[in-house]
């Protein structure tokens, strides 16, 4: 599979056009800024977050057999970059890490797809 399959263009919010009720603060240099506030809108609306490890392909029967302990061989290697999606789009690529007993994610690249 291609490394470009799945993936599905986001927005472009560096367009530097504003939406009717969102202002937009121009930079001393020219080009627009938004800042956090001007999302205030936005933030409640749910989101669903997932850190991908890895993939594999199996069949049911062998899907079936696993238990406790059972060790799955996932398409990357250690400490190859996780993909993380939002809502089913691919956002970013990052690392794993340990915070506080808890694991967790770092972002490292933000995926920045070109709109059609």
């Amino acid at each position: 599979m291609s490394e470009d399959a799945g993936k599905v263009p986001l927005p472009n919010l560096d367009s530097g056009t504003a939406q009717p009720d969102i202002h937009v603060a121009p930079e001393p240099d020219g080009p627009t800024t938004r800042v956090a506030a001007d999302l205030e809108a936005v933030f409640d609306v749910p989101v669903k977050v997932s850190a991908v490890l890895g993939r594999a392909r199996m069949e049911i029967n062998d899907l079936l057999k696993i238990g406790p302990g059972t060790v799955l061989e996932l398409d990357r290697k250690v400490g190859e970059a996780i993909d993380i999606y939002v809502n089913n789009r691919l956002v970013a690529r990052g690392e794993v890490v340990l915070v506080e007993e808890k694991l967790g994610v770092t972002m490292t690249e933000i995926i920045k797809a070109e709109r059609n």
